[in-house]
């Protein structure tokens, strides 16, 4: 089948078929494994062929492998991108991307509702580069705009955000970033492709923890960054140097996890958009924050520009510490645990477990409280998830 009729059938299908050819080694159904650190050459000539590019072929394990190519096609096509470069976490994709981009003397901004481990990566660790970074209210356009120099790199953001689901109007952001003639970068992990395409918006390049829905069964480390040829060249050729790279065995995974990719996504959308309704209706819930209810703050831009909420459900019991822990004991299905998009059900206490080493006073002006927390849901029936978390609230009241 040509990777034009490929392109032109449906998400789910795609989701199977892209990026590798009808036949395969062996004759095998499934994609195989290629289990090896080094590739050999035939003879003198093959060397020749291949120094000078006349022959592409693999080499070395760190430099590329088979398994990990189709991995890379099929989140390409998934994506709407050029190219795309797979890794060993979704934060070396982010790190090695940023550093690809960078250089001694450059500027980048970054919303404040980034993913802790971003933040700290862009305004402690950079400063040793002499890499400048300013952090910026998410949602405030103009201090956004207002932050950008002309040493200004790239704007830097994630769409949904992590804990509070804040969506980015992505066309406002193009704009802006056109009219000054910087780059844009999106975490959009939360979204998937199934929800949110940024690189349709003309977002620049696109990260991803493939950990998360994309394999979808809470087994395995990946990332990705997608976007044009060009962009993607250079994060490739540091990739090679930095080694962050993903298995053979863990590509393999992650392609069959992206088999049922749409179907887990959008049966997660379901559950998550009718568990945020029970939350939001729940006389023991203080708030909610889902993109696919009206009270949500960026409401009319999510429906604009996503096709689902995800499965990430936020939201802040009424009481205090002890109560949210009674809750939190009580839970018997849903596991206690930081990760989402797996076909498990978790829920996390940011207070407690992401943010432990702040003081409350730091936690609180992050909008940290003690009682927040960040359901994921996952592929179990509704109901059974809405049961058992009626019933940590019934003994948080005790």
């Amino acid at each position: 089948m040509s990777e034009e009729k490929k392109n032109s059938m449906g998400m789910s299908t795609r989701s199977i078929h892209a990026g590798e050819p009808h036949v395969k080694y062996a004759d095998s159904l499934m994609t195989p494994i290629f289990q090896t650190s080094t590739f050999t050459f035939k003879d003198s000539k093959d060397i020749q062929e291949f120094t000078k590019d006349k022959k592409k072929r693999f080499e070395y394990g760190r430099y590329g492998n088979p398994t990990e190519l189709i991995a890379q096609k099929r989140l390409a096509d998934l994506e709407g991108a050029e190219d795309c470069v797979v890794f060993s976490s979704g934060m070396m994709a982010i790190t090695t991307t940023i550093l690809s981009l960078v250089r001694t003397g450059d500027h980048i901004v970054i919303t404040d509702d980034s993913y802790k481990k971003t933040l700290e990566f862009c305004r402690s660790y950079l400063k040793r580069f002499g890499i400048e970074c300013t952090i910026v209210p998410f949602g405030d356009y103009d201090a956004l705009e207002g932050a950008i120099k002309e040493n200004t790199r790239f704007i830097f953001s994630e769409s949904p955000t992590n804990p509070y689901l804040n969506v980015f109007d992505l066309a406002l952001l193009k704009k802006i970033a056109d009219k000054h003639h910087v780059m844009t970068l999106i975490d959009s992990t939360i979204a998937t492709p199934i929800n949110q395409r940024p690189l349709e918006y003309g977002i620049d390049l696109v990260t991803h923890s493939a950990t998360k829905y994309l394999s979808g069964h809470n087994d395995i480390l990946a990332g990705a960054v997608l976007g044009r040829e060009e962009l993607i060249a250079p994060i490739r050729n540091l990739h090679k140097s930095m080694g962050g790279l993903i298995d053979p065995h863990c590509c393999y995974l992650l392609l069959r996890g992206i088999k049922t990719f749409p179907l887990r996504v959008r049966k997660q959308n379901e559950s998550a958009l009718e568990v945020a309704r029970f939350l939001e209706n729940h006389p023991d819930v203080q708030k909610v924050y889902y993109p696919f209810l009206e009270s949500h703050q960026h409401y009319g831009i999510a429906r604009e520009q996503m096709t689902g909420g995800g499965c990430v459900v936020t939201f802040e019991m009424k009481g205090d510490l002890e109560s949210a822990n009674r809750f939190l004991d009580s839970l018997e299905m849903i596991f206690i645990g930081p990760s989402f998009g797996g076909a498990e059900s978790l829920i996390t206490h940011p207070a407690s477990v992401s943010y432990y080493d702040y003081t409350r006073e730091e936690r609180y002006e992050l909008g940290i409280i003690d009682t927040l927390f960040r359901l994921a849901v996952g592929l179990e029936e509704t109901e059974d998830i809405i049961a058992d978390l009626e019933k940590g609230f019934e003994k948080a009241r005790i």
